[in-house]
């Protein structure tokens, strides 16, 4: 592990981030929430099953 390297690299790369624009990050955060959501929704109807089938939770 050449740590001076690596340091460079990671300076490097922050250097070039940037802040991203108000549009972008509503965009990924829609994006974010949406798949939040869907996740739930999917985990919702797999326990909703099991609850009606015999010997569920």
């Amino acid at each position: 592990m050449n740590v001076p390297y690596d340091l460079n690299s990671y300076i490097r790369v922050l250097k070039l981030a940037s802040t991203p624009s108000w549009n972008e990050f509503s965009q990924v955060s829609k994006i974010a929430g949406a798949g939040i959501i869907l996740i739930g929704i999917i985990g919702f109807i797999i326990f909703a099953i099991m609850s009606f089938l015999p010997g569920g939770v």
